[in-house]
């Protein structure tokens, strides 16, 4: 099952290069979340390789994944691998320069079950997958937008 979308932000590439990949700040808003987040090699730059183990709740109950740093390239590509009991994922964030002062950005997740649980879930996702992509296109608007708004505030 895959979710993308693409926003037009006004602002340089390189800024928003730095909010995509602002990992502090994505651990910080999980643990706000219920999250636990836990980084496997702190202290350094995050770089190809990097991971996470997050432990939450969702339907009632605690699922883990471990999170990689698949790609990373500066500052148009950020490719993150998702595992969890028979459950990978995939999410890729694309930036693309329109002007100096504009950028494209799109995001898409991909989900693939490997076992049966994890494919009676990616089942029930399917069924309300109209409601899940409105949800997602209007999580990375917000995102969008918040990046604006901070370019308008300098």
């Amino acid at each position: 099952m895959k979710f993308s979308t693409r926003e037009d932000i006004e602002a340089p590439i390189d800024q928003v290069y730095a909010r995509v990949t602002d990992f502090a700040g994505f651990e910080r808003q999980m643990m706000r979340r219920g999250a636990d987040v836990r980084r496997m090699d702190p202290g350094h730059p995050v770089k190809q390789g990097s991971s996470w183990d997050v432990a939450f709740t969702f339907r009632s109950r605690e699922r883990r994944l471990r999170a990689v740093v698949a790609r990373l390239v500066a500052p148009t590509d950020l490719v993150i691998d998702v595992a969890s009991n028979g459950l990978d994922g995939k999410t890729t964030v694309e930036l693309v320069a329109l002007s100096p002062n504009r950028t494209r950005l799109a995001v898409s997740i991909e989900l693939s079950a490997k076992s049966l649980s994890a494919r009676l879930l990616l089942q029930s996702l399917k069924l309300a997958k109209s409601n899940l992509t409105k949800r997602f296109k209007k999580r990375v608007g917000e995102f969008a937008f918040g990046i604006d708004g901070e370019k308008r505030s300098v």
